[in-house]
């Protein structure tokens, strides 16, 4: 199966472990770009073109949750997979009904991440087409008149 490149954000104030996943992403043939918190998540997206952001949900300052509403507010066709500890499940509950695409415990196994990313990946894609064909038609609508 052909699998088109895309951005992936990586979102989490632990910077070994942003670097070591990044690694094993980017030799899954993925584009990754780093962040180490929520505001220069956000500064990010005002410059880069991101598909799905992988997102910590306990980080100081700004935490995950906080930047999943901003994204969501910003960029909502930006798909977000959160990571989060045990003690923080409650979290990822409320960032899914905030628009997250889907969470994982940490440590997350990287196969399972790569799934959620593929699934992910998929839906921004169907979201696009969606909102193409719709436009397409409005277009149409429009020269009719």
């Amino acid at each position: 199966m052909y699998k088109t490149s895309s951005y992936i954000m990586l979102v989490d104030d632990e910077k070994d472990f942003v670097e070591m996943l990044g690694l094993r992403l980017k030799e899954n043939g993925e584009n990754v770009i780093a962040a180490y918190n929520g505001k220069e998540c956000l500064d990010t997206l005002e410059k880069k073109q991101i598909d799905v952001i992988i997102l910590d949900v306990k980080m100081p300052g700004m935490d995950g949750i906080e930047t999943l509403q901003k994204i969501k507010a910003q960029h909502p066709l930006i798909e977000v997979i959160l990571l989060t500890g045990h003690g923080t499940i409650q979290s990822a509950v409320e960032g899914m009904k905030l628009g997250a695409f889907d969470f994982l415990l940490k440590p997350a196994d990287f196969q399972e991440l790569t799934k959620k990313l593929n699934k992910a990946r998929e839906r921004k894609k169907e979201q696009m087409e969606r909102i193409q064909k719709a436009e397409a038609a409005m277009l149409l609508r429009q020269s009719k008149l």
